[in-house]
């Protein structure tokens, strides 16, 4: 873990200087969580993936004759950054990048360092930027004790939904993955769609075999306020649900435009969460940043638990949780209530618990 207040990532804290692959996976991380446009992430994330596909009597033959420009997809900067890194430098635009990062969030700096993981993450196995391993790395990297991946479910087809069969060969995936990144581990999950009557949109034994199911609602999200509620309900207190994400599925800015929030009676609906025992998100996409601060403060007036989640697409976003923690400490949620504060097995002890 970092010192609080410290701005986190790859490499950061002791300064190091990196291999080229690494190099430019790190520059990746920093304008990814810099919310940086993503044809300028891509570049150096491309540039890192045509790198490790490399044989070593290539990558020495263009070492030797700094013709790396000559490999489709390496540009002159991407190029500088290599060449930078051959020579044992931290190359000049990584370490501007660290140099000016800040800390994301710092009111929320000291409830962030009690966060041991993230409950809500996705690969490019559904609409997620980046394989699985980089995703996890990632996390490791900047400290988490656990990470759950929740890519999304068959219905949500315009982001690559998981089928049953997709969802079972990735967990094959996660076990060989999770057994290489120890100690970090990789908490099977998905974001599960709730569906227009409030069922879940997966398999409900497969669903019960996971470690994290996060359930959100993604469609039909004008749906009038009775209707609205009965979904949620229903969907909270299936006991497959472990946190209720995104609850309002508002957009406050961003490039997909703005969104206002879906009409639920919010009583209710946090009512059966704190029975059911279903977390209450705080989701930490600047875009999201839902729940809206009175929700939150009722939902903890009700006693619910939370879960401060970073919805990260890329792994850059994984830095994203300090967003969270501020709208958290603002709304005075203290560390107990929230689920991902827990050791690892007290919190998959609670997932697995009935509630009541």
């Amino acid at each position: 873990m970092t010192a609080a207040g410290e701005s986190r990532g790859p490499g950061r804290a002791e300064q190091s200087a990196p291999g080229p692959i690494a190099a430019l996976r790190e520059i990746g991380f920093w304008l990814e969580r810099d919310r940086a446009q993503t044809h300028r992430v891509q570049a150096y994330r491309r540039a890192a993936d045509i790198l490790a596909e490399l044989d070593d009597t290539a990558a020495d033959r263009h070492r030797r004759d700094r013709s790396w420009q000559e490999l489709a997809g390496i540009g002159p900067k991407t190029a500088a950054v290599i060449e930078e890194s051959y020579s044992g430098a931290v190359p000049r635009h990584l370490a501007e990048l660290r140099a000016a990062a800040k800390p994301i969030g710092p009111d929320g700096a000291p409830l962030r360092e009690l966060l041991r993981g993230d409950l809500h993450t996705h690969s490019n196995w559904s609409d997620g930027g980046s394989p699985i391993a980089e995703m996890m790395a990632c996390a490791a990297a900047i400290g988490h004790e656990y990470c759950a991946l929740t890519d999304h479910s068959p219905r949500l087809t315009v982001a690559g939904g998981l089928s049953a069969e997709r969802l079972r060969r990735q967990l094959d995936v996660v076990a060989a993955l999770d057994a290489e990144l120890t100690p970090l581990r990789i908490l099977t999950g998905i974001e599960v769609d709730i569906l227009d009557d409030g069922s879940l949109d997966q398999d409900a034994d497969l669903l019960a075999e996971l470690d994290i199911v996060v359930a959100s609602v993604h469609s039909r999200l004008r749906d009038d306020r009775d209707t609205m509620t009965r979904r949620m309900v229903y969907a909270v207190a299936n006991p497959n649900v472990d946190v209720l994400g995104h609850c309002t599925g508002r957009l406050v800015e961003g490039g997909r435009g703005t969104r206002p929030e879906s009409e639920f009676d919010a009583r209710i609906v946090f009512e059966a969460c704190r029975r059911y025992g279903t977390a209450v998100e705080i989701n930490s996409r600047p875009e999201r940043r839902d729940p809206p601060a009175r929700l939150i403060r009722l939902a903890l007036e009700m006693g619910c638990e939370f879960s401060i989640d970073t919805d990260a697409h890329a792994p850059g976003q994984l830095d994203w949780q300090g967003y969270g923690c501020a709208r958290a400490v603002a709304a005075e949620v203290p560390p107990d209530r929230i689920i991902n504060t827990r050791p690892v097995d007290e919190l998959l002890e609670w997932t697995r618990t009935p509630a009541g």
